[in-house]
């Protein structure tokens, strides 16, 4: 038996568009789920881009109020994709109305704004999934399983890294993104927040960090009109940049191991450089999101000038068999959110979490906190979530 379960969308820029066209795909590779997602209206505030979604990608209705999500009683799931400072009010109401919910990261501006939704969301009985897609990938969960399994002996550091230039541009327009008031934290919430996350899915709790930031670009051109993803904009009035091109932080882990994660928005020659090494007493594992089905195994008892193996992931890693039939057969990003959508929709079934939760965003909320408490101060700092 398989019910129909009416959800949502809220906000409707590119993450928008990746949950919808998730929520379209679940079925095909995940026919054993017992729910089946259905369109049922999509929210957003920039006028014509609503009834746009509707039509393209089959919602019944649209609005420009994300109000009317919360009053519908044909919704009991909903996808938050709205700019960061819309994510605690979003995220509440929506919990407080009954609604599942799937929001981005970071949710909200603070530790204390992902605190807010967690507890909603927990008061009322609802799921809630955070969309942490790195940690996806099967072979990031072959490699959680192998550091869990021992076979690189003790971990003893980890290095995250996070390198982009989708804001690389000197022209790139001065959207929410980099204001305080609407974005929040600069690249500790775009990218430094999926480190933070897969470095404790990794290897658990990160109890202290020592952190610094840097502006890189100080001043951008406001855009005239209405924006989407990373647009250039020329010739507008000139604004200050308010919050952190890059940051590099040391990480202490509950474990005892150590660990660097480095994250910047402005990288020329980097696209989507995201990726991991750790190390352990007796091997280490390696990977990289641009070849995203790959590891690098070193493994054995040689420890000086031990190799290291390349190992294509397959069916039995995570969710691969879902996609692909055998090793070594591509998956993309897209994926990672159908993987995504299809934990958050077992979970509503289910009545119990898959994937990442809020509680999840909470802890790595409280590691970006700590990040802009160290990076002020110049000294370390504690993660306390």
């Amino acid at each position: 038996m398989v019910d129909a379960l009416g959800v949502a969308v809220v906000g409707f820029g590119w993450m928008g568009r990746v949950h919808t066209q998730a929520y379209a795909r679940v079925p095909h590779h995940f026919p054993q789920l017992t729910v089946r997602p259905e369109l049922v209206t999509v929210a957003e505030e920039v006028p014509g881009r609503a009834a746009e979604a509707a039509e393209r990608y089959g919602f019944a209705t649209a609005t420009r109020d994300w109000r009317d999500i919360a009053a519908d009683p044909r919704v009991r799931a909903v996808s938050i994709t709205a700019p960061n400072f819309l994510h605690r009010e979003i995220g509440v109401a929506m919990a407080e109305a009954g609604k599942h919910i799937w929001i981005e990261k970071p949710v909200g501006l603070s530790v204390d704004d992902a605190r807010a939704v967690a507890h909603a969301v927990a008061e009322a009985g609802v799921q809630g999934a955070v969309g942490f897609n790195y940690r996806n990938a099967p072979a990031v969960e072959a490699a959680r399983e192998l550091i869990a399994s021992g076979d690189i002996g003790t971990v003893t550091h980890v290095r995250v890294r996070l390198f982009s230039d989708y804001a690389a541009h000197p022209d790139g327009a001065l959207t929410w993104r980099y204001e305080r008031e609407r974005g929040g934290s600069g690249v500790l919430g775009d990218l430094a927040s999926h480190g933070a996350d897969l470095a404790r899915h990794l290897l658990g709790d990160i109890t202290s960090l020592t952190a610094d930031t840097a502006i890189f670009v100080p001043e951008r051109a406001r855009p005239t009109g209405a924006t989407a993803g990373h647009t250039l904009a020329t010739g507008g009035e000139l604004g200050p940049v308010e919050n952190e091109d890059y940051v590099n932080c040391l990480l202490r882990f509950a474990s005892g191991a150590r660990g660097v994660l480095e994250a910047c928005r402005v990288s020329v020659g980097e696209q989507n450089n995201y990726g991991f090494e750790v190390h352990g007493t007796r091997g280490a594992v390696f990977w990289d999101f641009r070849r995203m089905n790959e590891l690098g195994v070193s493994r054995g008892t040689t420890y000086q000038d031990q190799p290291v193996s390349t190992v294509y992931v397959g069916p039995g890693a995570g969710e691969y068999g879902a996609f692909q039939p055998g090793a070594a057969n591509s998956m993309g990003y897209d994926d990672l959110k159908v993987v995504e959508a299809y934990r958050f929709l077992r979970s509503v079934a289910e009545g119990t979490p898959h994937g990442a939760t809020l509680k999840d965003a909470v802890h790595s909320a409280a590691v970006l906190d700590a990040m802009t408490r160290s990076a002020q101060s110049g000294a370390w700092a504690k993660v306390t979530a």
